[in-house]
């Protein structure tokens, strides 16, 4: 009987996270007719680790609203269009679904914003990094040089031509 009672109560606390979630949702979010500051909304849906990072990232320029960038303390509304430039240049295009002022759980964030973003582009796209052993220091000048050719013979689809051997200026 005690196995019934608690599969029972199991039952009803996994329908009672769901609506605490939403609940939760709900009471993070401002009453009606008002705003919230951008940096502390593209925190609370996690498209900033920290506020101070979307504060950051709103004094560098990398996010804006309807185009437009913003400050930190600009107001956002629902209906609004928000990118925000992440590392590595990707970029984030989400329109405004529900205001929230405190950081929720993955689930209930996603439902704040309507996803718009483009697709990454294929690994293929992205130039390889040139892989240096650790340790070795930053490049030399013909180090460098040859780094320099290898890459414009990868964007242009060429073959390589290696640098010649020995002193440069005798044969």
């Amino acid at each position: 009987m005690a196995s019934d009672d608690a599969s029972g109560t199991a039952a009803d606390t996994a329908a009672g996270t769901a609506s605490n979630a939403a609940d939760a949702a709900r009471a993070a979010g401002p009453a009606a007719g008002e705003s919230v500051r951008i940096d502390s909304w593209i925190w609370s849906v996690r498209l900033a680790k920290t506020r101070s990072a979307g504060a950051t990232a709103c004094r560098g320029g990398h996010v804006k609203v309807n185009g437009e960038r913003v400050k930190a303390a600009h107001a956002v509304r629902v209906g609004d269009e928000v990118r925000v430039r992440q590392a590595g240049g990707h970029e984030r295009v989400v329109i405004v679904k529900r205001l929230i002022r405190k950081r929720v759980g993955a689930p209930v964030a996603v439902e704040c914003y309507v996803d718009n973003s483009p697709p990454p582009p294929p690994r293929e796209a992205v130039a390889p990094v040139a892989i240096r052993d650790r340790g070795a220091g930053r490049p030399t000048k013909r180090d460098r040089r040859d780094m320099d050719r290898l890459r414009a013979a990868f964007e242009t689809g060429r073959t390589a031509t290696s640098p010649p051997e020995g002193r440069r200026d005798k044969d």
